[in-house]
């Protein structure tokens, strides 16, 4: 008897095998649900416990584990992981010339407990010495005002987050100056358009990511995979056949950018840019499984804790279906 699973996932080429059928949940039967944004899964996920199985942000995904009465478990399938340094957008009329030179400004992100931020937030702590409790924080939406945080926060006294005024977005406020810098997934457009002084913190900002991951071997993880906790309890085989089918899909996803009787991906160069990154990264280089991740999942959880995400220190064991402890 096959099992029907509703999956939401964004499409990417670590996901398209499972979306498209070619490789199979063993005894499930799959319906891709065909949602694009990230962001709608997320917010479908929470807030109905719309899906199956669902991709989430990583930071959501530690805070709801945090306060229990959650209807996921979690698999240690990583769907999205990015370096964040390129993230970091500064007004370049401000004399800021470090990362150090961000204490005690005022910086827009567009949520407090999103994981972009939690990272960057880990690694201004980690390397540059710049705590959350020293800055002034802004939340709101990118280009259009309003967002907000996808759950709610209670956060200590010592952590400074307000919203942003009614009506702007945090690239009118950068543009006008009203924030020092802010932390986005895109470019914003007054950096884009060059229209305000704004620029990147770190130009090369490659260059410092590569030497990040050289010092901390961490491949920042964004993405975890969840599967309805009902689910997981009734099969307890599940979750193991999930996490099987997602790591084969990821696997043919690698391979497919080594072949070079025909080229899968529209990269002049991507086998020989696939070499590089594997003598740089080795098996970090996307890598599923706990143990495997678990220097980054200790970070994480070590930043939420600092940054008054969760309330007292968990270990990676409890983000995870029991099966992965």
């Amino acid at each position: 008897m096959s099992i029907d699973l509703t999956v939401a996932t964004t499409l990417t080429d670590r996901t398209a095998p499972i979306l498209d059928g070619r490789i199979a949940i063993e005894g499930c039967r799959v319906k891709p649900m065909g949602i694009a944004d990230a962001q709608e899964i997320f917010r479908r996920a929470l807030k109905e416990a719309a899906f199956d199985i669902a991709e989430m942000s990583m930071s959501t995904h530690i805070v709801m584990s945090a306060r229990g009465d959650y209807d996921y478990v979690a698999l240690p399938v990583f769907l999205s992981r990015a370096f964040r340094h390129s993230s970091i957008y500064i007004r370049s009329d401000r004399g800021i010339t470090s990362p150090e030179q961000l204490a005690g400004r005022r910086i827009g992100l567009e949520q407090y407990q999103q994981t972009i931020a939690l990272w960057v937030r880990g690694i201004l702590s980690d390397v540059h010495g710049v705590k959350a409790s020293s800055v002034d924080w802004v939340n709101g939406g990118l280009e259009k005002a309003g967002g907000g945080e996808r759950v709610a926060l209670s956060l200590p006294p010592d952590i400074r987050l307000q919203p942003a005024p009614e009506g702007e977005s945090l690239n009118s406020m950068l543009a006008r100056g009203d924030l020092d810098a802010i932390i986005a997934t895109r470019p914003p457009s007054c950096f884009t358009n060059g229209d305000a002084p704004v620029t990147r913190l770190f130009p090369d900002y490659r260059a410092a990511e590569v030497d990040y991951f050289r010092k901390t071997g961490n491949f920042p993880i964004m993405h975890c995979l969840l599967l309805r906790r009902s689910l997981s309890e009734q099969h307890p085989w599940l979750a193991q056949a999930v996490f099987d089918a997602f790591a084969k899909s990821k696997a043919q996803a690698l391979s497919d950018l080594t072949h070079k009787n025909f080229l899968r991906v529209s990269l002049p160069w991507a086998a020989e840019e696939v070499a590089d990154m594997q003598r740089l990264m080795g098996e970090r280089m996307w890598a599923y499984g706990l143990e495997q991740n678990r220097h980054e999942l200790e970070d994480m959880l070590r930043y939420s804790l600092a940054d008054g995400l969760i309330a007292k220190p968990m270990q990676p064991e409890e983000l995870f279906a029991k099966s992965f402890g």
